[in-house]
This record gives C-alpha cells, sequence and structure tokens, in this order.
C-alpha cells in the first residue's frame, strides 16, 4: 500500500479498454453495465489486476463499464463500501469488514478472496537483535492503527506480550522514516512496498542502499496470526437484487483474467498501472508487481477461492485480540460467485507451476 497525501478520494480510473481480449464478444457501448470498485489504496500494482482488466479489455466484454474509485489514507474504503449508495464492489481486508459488519449497519459480504496469503511483515535492523517476537519486549513497535495492526499485535499476544507493559506501541506514518530514522525498533511493513522503501533508500554510513542482509523479517504467516487481506466485497442488499449476481459474477471473471494476465505479463501490467497515474516510480511497481503476485498465485482451488481454513484463522485470530466479540455469521463469505466465474475461464486458474521472478531494486524506486 503506497502512501501518498496527494489527490484521492476525487480521482477515479474510468474504463477505457484497450481490446476486447476474451472469448466472450464484446458488447456494444449501450448495452454497457456501469459498476464502480472501490480500491483499497491509491492505484498501484496491488490492483493491477483489476487495471488490466480494464486496459486489456475484459471487463467491456463481459458487457460492464467500470470504474475505479481512488483510496488512500483519506478514503476510508470498507466505510465507503457499506454504504447503501456506495459502489457496487469493495476491495479490502477481511478484518476490516468483519469489524465493519459487527458494530451494524453494514452488510459486506466477501464474494472472492484475491491474496491467498497476508503480505505483512515486521520488519527491524539486524543490530537491533530482534530475532524474534519475543524480543519485541522493551522495545518500540510501529504499526498503522485503523485494523492495520491486528496481525502485530496478535502475534505479540500470542507471546504473552502486552501493549503498554511489555511493549511500547508507536502509530507509525504511511512510510518507514520512523525504522529508517531509528526512532522506532520495529516496523510494521507490506512485502510489496514499505519493505521495498527501506532497501531504495541508501545507508549514510556506507552511501549504497540497504540490503536485505541489513535487516530481520518477521512473516506473520509463519507465525500464525496472518489474515485473510485484499477480498472483493459486496453488499448483500445489492446482491439481492434482480440480476445483481450475475453482474457480480461477470466482474469476478474479468477480474480474475486481468490477474492472470499479470501473472503472466507482470512488465505489461507495470506499464498499464503507471498509466493509470500511480505515484511511485517504475523501480517501485515492478518490485510490487513481483511480490503481489506470489501473494496471489499459487490459488490451490483457483483464485478468488476462500480457504476455510484461512478464513477460520482470520476469525480466531479476531476473537483471540478482541477486534471480534463472536464468531461471524453463516454466509460472511461465499465462494459460488467466484466458482462461477472460473467456469467461464479457459487456461490456467491455479497458477499450481507458479514461480516468483527477481526484479533489480532501484533508488528511490525510480
Amino acid at each position: 500500500m503506497i502512501r501518498s497525501r496527494r489527490w484521492f478520494a476525487a480521482l477515479a480510473l474510468t474504463a477505457v479498454a484497450a481490446s476486447a481480449c476474451s472469448s466472450t464478444p464484446a458488447a456494444t457501448t449501450a448495452a454497457l453495465t456501469k459498476v464502480s470498485v472501490q480500491l483499497q489504496w491509491v492505484s498501484q500494482a496491488q490492483f493491477a489486476g483489476e487495471i488490466a482488466a480494464l486496459k486489456e479489455g475484459y471487463y467491456k466484454a463481459e458487457g460492464l463499464d467500470v470504474t475505479l474509485l481512488e483510496g488512500g489514507p483519506n478514503v476510508a474504503n470498507i466505510t465507503v463500501g457499506c454504504a447503501a449508495n456506495g459502489p457496487e464492489f469493495t476491495l479490502g481486508w477481511v478484518p476490516k469488514a468483519l469489524v465493519a459488519v459487527e458494530s451494524g449497519n453494514c452488510d459486506l459480504v466477501s464474494i472472492a478472496q484475491i491474496f491467498q496469503r497476508s503480505g505483512t511483515r515486521s520488519v527491524s535492523w539486524k543490530s537491533s537483535n530482534i530475532n524474534s517476537v519475543a524480543d519485541f519486549k522493551g522495545k518500540k513497535i510501529g504499526v498503522w492503527d485503523f485494523g492495520n495492526e491486528y496481525e502485530v499485535t496478535a502475534g505479540a499476544s500470542k507471546y504473552k506480550l502486552t501493549v503498554g507493559t511489555d511493549y511500547t506501541r508507536v502509530i507509525q506514518d504511511f512510510n518507514m522514516s520512523g525504522l529508517l530514522t531509528k526512532q522506532i525498533d520495529v516496523a510494521e511493513a507490506m512485502t510489496y512496498n514499505e519493505y521495498a522503501q527501506v532497501l531504495e533508500a541508501k545507508d549514510p554510513a556506507t552511501g549504497k542502499l540497504y540490503q536485505a542482509s541489513d535487516l530481520n523479517v518477521i512473516d506473520w504467516n509463519a507465525e500464525g496470526t496472518a489474515m485473510l487481506q485484499d477480498a472483493v466485497f459486496s453488499r448483500k442488499a445489492w446482491l439481492a437484487g434482480a440480476g445483481n449476481e450475475a453482474i457480480a459474477v461477470k466482474f469476478l471473471r474479468a477480474t480474475f483474467k486481468g490477474w492472470i494476465f499479470c501473472r503472466d505479463n507482470p512488465a505489461k501490467c507495470v506499464d498499464y498501472v503507471l498509466a493509470a497515474g500511480t505515484t511511485l516510480g517504475k523501480g517501485h511497481q515492478a518490485w510490487q508487481m513481483n511480490e503481489v503476485n506470489p501473494l496471489i498465485w499459487p490459488s490451490p482451488a483457483g483464485i478468488g477461492i476462500t480457504d476455510k481454513a484461512l478464513w477460520d484463522q482470520t476469525i480466531a485470530v479476531a476473537l483471540g485480540g478482541k477486534f471480534l466479540t463472536k464468531t461471524p455469521a453463516d454466509g460472511a463469505f461465499r465462494n459460488d460467485l467466484a466458482q462461477q466465474a472460473l467456469t467461464g475461464i479457459t487456461g490456467d486458474t491455479k497458477g499450481t507451476s507458479f514461480t516468483k521472478g527477481t526484479v533489480t531494486v532501484t533508488e528511490g524506486g525510480n
């Protein structure tokens, strides 16, 4: 999640399709159904699949005129998605949506799970000797708050560490300045963004870019407190409307095709993201695309299908951390629409043989 504080809610990406690259015949402009999608953040490779679906004509081929609505630090994507007159689709993290639903006045349901694993990490300097979560004791631990901190604080609780007593929780800005200036001992980071920001910075002592060997990284997937992240949500009330489930299937099918395209054509998708107006450079977006793909692929049951075990882990972590007070009701997620979308796609929808590529880190992400 790239954290720029420039232009946010007012911007939107309009559905301009380059070509109708689908086995489905392209619909005429007059027949297109207008839908909008609230992004979790600003345009970047985190949403390359949706951007590619626009550019490659996949949405248009499904008869959809799709607008991608910008997010950012001043846009509460889940709140926007919960609104009765809000967008048809919202991209966001599962626990944040579940908290909103439990609080009332929100009927979001997860209809597709794009990321199959968490990209959240906690990063510290090797010289700090923070080799495990147990070493958080007595340290300043950075988190982003607003529901982004759940995996970190739950991980600390797993090690019987209490905030305020055993460690100090520091609310980070949406960058890595606190770690780079050593104002905090540990920083929360996404593999596809903030972690790269450290590697793209120069070590003032050497004048060279920092290296992975300078850092210790805690992976919350390995710690067992990872929670499901980027999913596609829709409002139950909207889905209940005549024909809307069919629209959702079309949207998901085109979106899945977009992500398959980005798996197989990452460089092209970086170009699409840059053209969409991202605020950081080509080097950073190339890194981000290379890190986002392995969060999706492989998708053992097919892209978009929610793994029940990972869903249950997300709920257990949320209940243990007291982010949720009760188990969500049945129907909080559904796989039927994603399954229908998958049946209309030829080719590899699982990415079983996917291997992560390599990219060269560039100073400042340029």
